[in-house]
C-alpha cells in the first residue's frame, strides 16, 4: 500500500522531466542534420539532471547552525557561514550611549525568551546603527554557551522577498536568531514590502518565537518621499494609500533615532580608537587633524572619525590589528 503513492510520485516526475526535455528538444533548430542528434540527446539530457535537480529538496540547512554564529541568507535557500564578522567592540562605539543601552537590554530579554521587540534603527549615516547590532550580537554571546549562544543571520535587502521561505526555515530550529537587514529602505513601484509587513506582524503564521528582525535605515519610514507622495497624489483615497506603506515602520516594535554627532562626540570616538590601538600622537595635533578631515568630508560622525584614525595609523605606521 505505501510503495504505489511513492511510485506515483516518481511517475509524475519522470513524466514532467520528459515534458520539459521534449520541449528544449523541440526549440532547437531545424537545420541539424542527423549527426547532430547525440547533441539533441545530450542537450535533453542536460534539461532532465537540471530538472531533477531544482525538483529536489534544498539540504537541511539547520545542521550548520552549530558551526558559526553568523550566516549570510541566499534567496536559494542556502546559508553561508562568517566565520569572522567584521565589527567593533561595543565600548568603541561613542555618541550613542542611550540606543546602545536600550538595544542591548532588549537583546538580552530576547536570548532569555522573554518578550522583546523587532528594531529599526534610523538616522544620519555613518553614525554606527549597523556596528551597534553586530557588537550588540557578540557581547550578548560573550558568556553564552554554545547551545545558547544567538545566530546571527544577515539578509540583503533585495532578498526581502525570500524572507517567509527563511522564516520557515528557523522556524524548526532549537537556536534563537537575530535577522538583521543592513540599509533597509524601498523606492518605485517595488512591493517586496509587503513580504516584511506579513512577517513582522499580520501574517497567519507570523514571526517566529525564536527570531527577532533588526534593521538600519536611512528613513525614518523607510520610503523615499517622492514615493509617498506619488502615492497621495495617485490614489483615490491618499491617506489610505500612504497609510498601507507608512505602516511598514510602525510594526517594529522599537525605534532608536541616530542623529548626527557633536564636535565633542566626534573627537571622543577619535581619542577612543586612537586609545584602543595604542595611535600616541600629541592630542592638539589630534585634535586639529580630525577637525580638519571632518570639516573636508562634510560631515562628523563615527564613519569619519574611523576613516581618519585609519588615514593617521597608515602615516604613523601603525597596525590596526583585530579590525
Amino acid at each position: 500500500m505505501s510503495r504505489k503513492p511513492r511510485k506515483t510520485a516518481y511517475r509524475a516526475t519522470s513524466r514532467a522531466a520528459a515534458q520539459k526535455a521534449a520541449k528544449v528538444a523541440t526549440t532547437l533548430p531545424n537545420s541539424l542534420s542527423p549527426d547532430d542528434v547525440p547533441v539533441r540527446i545530450a542537450r535533453a539530457l542536460e534539461a532532465i539532471a537540471a530538472h531533477l535537480s531544482a525538483a529536489s529538496p534544498a539540504p537541511d540547512a539547520t545542521r550548520s547552525f552549530a558551526d558559526a554564529d553568523a550566516f549570510v541568507w541566499h534567496p536559494n535557500g542556502r546559508l553561508s557561514e562568517v566565520k569572522q564578522v567584521s565589527r567593533v567592540d561595543l565600548f568603541l562605539l561613542k555618541g550613542i550611549e542611550r540606543m546602545r543601552d536600550i538595544l542591548i537590554e532588549n537583546t538580552e530579554r530576547f536570548a532569555k525568551a522573554l518578550p522583546a521587540n523587532n528594531a529599526l534603527l534610523w538616522g544620519a549615516r555613518g553614525m554606527g546603527k549597523s556596528s551597534l547590532v553586530k557588537a550588540a550580537h557578540a557581547t550578548i554571546n560573550l558568556e553564552r554557551k554554545p547551545a545558547d549562544r544567538l545566530k546571527l543571520i544577515e539578509i540583503h535587502r533585495e532578498d526581502i522577498e525570500s524572507l517567509p521561505a527563511l522564516m520557515e526555515l528557523l522556524r524548526a530550529s532549537a537556536f534563537r536568531f537575530i535577522v538583521f537587514c543592513d540599509d533597509l529602505s524601498f523606492d518605485g513601484n517595488d512591493a517586496s514590502y509587503k513580504s516584511l509587513k506579513a512577517v513582522l506582524e499580520g501574517g497567519i503564521e507570523g514571526r517566529p518565537d525564536n527570531v527577532i528582525l533588526y534593521a538600519t535605515s536611512n528613513r525614518r519610514h523607510l520610503l523615499a518621499r517622492e514615493m509617498i507622495e506619488n502615492e497621495r497624489s495617485t490614489a483615490i483615497n491618499p491617506g489610505e494609500a500612504v497609510e498601507e506603506k507608512v505602516s511598514l515602520s510602525d510594526r517594529f516594535g522599537l525605534w532608536l533615532g541616530f542623529h548626527r554627532c557633536s564636535q565633542d562626540e566626534y573627537l571622543a570616538m577619535v581619542k577612543g580608537y586612537c586609545g584602543h590601538f595604542g595611535i600616541k600622537t600629541d592630542e592638539e595635533e589630534l585634535e586639529r587633524e580630525a577637525l580638519e578631515w571632518s570639516t573636508t568630508r562634510g560631515s562628523r560622525s563615527g564613519r569619519v572619525a574611523w576613516q581618519f584614525v585609519q588615514e593617521l595609523a597608515g602615516r604613523l605606521g601603525v597596525r590596526l590589528g583585530g579590525k
